[in-house]
């Protein structure tokens, strides 16, 4: 998200945050920073993708809950890494690369110095009768040139291996930064971020191939219970441990996200419906057949139950429209009871 500090006059500023906070107020939004920062940004009007998400919740008369506030800024402003450090280790790797041009250079420059010396003594051997001094200066020549160019070498191993070991390092921290950016802290599954770029890249190529892509969109029964009743460690346990069993069930070709809150989705391409939804109640089956504990005391606290709603694209159709139907899924599961996986097929047709 843009930083907009920078980029507003001071009486833009203060209409837009004057705006933000009225809106707020109107939807009972506390004025959290993380919370002001996105309406800022909306009534900003800079960010398309935000403005069409608010705008989509707005539409459907929902309430901005903790967790819709929360997927907000998860989607829209945590997941950039910070740009300065991004710059700063860009700068580190020009700088590495830099200098071990300037290495190579160096040794080009010896190299061409001891081909030059091999030329001379070659030249002084060739002439009729060198007398002994001229071959005696020629040696020394080739001697000198050669414990330069192995002082150069020794050199250049050294300075080629540390500057190595420092765009390892570099290359380490922009891998980490890049994780960090496209993962869900929590649960180290990709975060909405991620998984807005894999779907629409996924239907690309389903709508490109012809060939099925399903999603699955995953919530965890009664978790605002759970979390009033144990509290949000032992909840932020319940939430890695069902990231832990999305990614045991999968395959590599799927994505698992953690798409807002206590609810997850499911990338699955080159999968149909049928298959969806066996993959989506083996993932039931394994968190049902989980107990949960309380390391600290010992406590059993009971079976964690997850509902589901599988929804298969079609061509031509958009993200919008094959999420909602997943999500119609998900509440029609929960609707009927709750640890249950359901399809788009069971749908009345006003669902759709």
């Amino acid at each position: 998200m843009a930083d907009n500090r920078n980029s507003d006059p001071i009486d833009v500023a203060l209409h837009c945050a004057r705006a933000a906070l009225g809106m707020m107020e109107r939807h009972r939004i506390p004025p959290y920073p993380e919370n002001f920062s996105i309406w800022y940004a909306y009534v900003n009007g800079r960010n398309p993708e935000l403005t069409a998400a608010i705008e989509e919740i707005l539409r459907a008369g929902k309430r901005f809950s903790p967790e819709i506030n929360d997927t907000l800024y998860e989607r829209f402003a945590a997941f950039t890494p910070d740009k300065a450090e991004l710059r700063e280790v860009g700068q580190r790797v020009e700088e590495a690369v830099g200098r071990m041009l300037d290495y190579l250079s160096h040794a080009s420059q010896g190299t061409s110095n001891y081909g030059a010396a091999l030329e001379n003594f070659s030249g002084c051997l060739s002439t009729n009768d060198p007398t002994p001094g001229q071959i005696n200066e020629a040696v020394a020549a080739i001697l000198t040139e050669t414990r330069t160019m192995t002082d150069l070498n020794r050199q250049l191993e050294r300075r080629l291996a540390s500057s190595g070991r420092e765009i390892r390092q570099l290359r380490d921290a922009l891998d980490s930064l890049q994780r960090e950016a496209s993962t869900d802290a929590l649960t180290q599954l990709a975060n909405r971020k991620t998984f807005d770029s894999v779907i629409t890249q996924a239907i690309r190529d389903a709508d490109y191939t012809g060939r099925p892509l399903c999603l699955v969109m995953v919530d965890v029964d009664h978790f605002k219970s759970f979390n009033d009743t144990y509290g949000h460690p032992l909840g932020d346990q319940i939430l890695k441990l069902i990231g832990r069993s999305l990614v045991e069930t999968i395959q590599s070709k799927d994505t698992a996200a953690r798409y807002g809150g206590e609810e997850f989705a499911l990338i699955l391409p080159e999968t149909d419906l049928e298959a969806a939804i066996v993959i989506a109640d083996d993932i039931r089956l394994r968190v049902a057949g989980r107990r949960v504990t309380n390391r600290r005391t010992g406590e059993t606290l009971g079976q964690v139950t997850l509902s589901a709603g599988v929804a298969q694209f079609v061509a031509g159709e958009t993200i919008t429209s094959l999420v909602h139907r997943a999500d119609e899924a998900l509440y029609l599961a929960k609707r009927e009871g709750r640890n249950q996986v359901r399809s788009e097929r069971e749908l009345a047709p006003d669902r759709i």
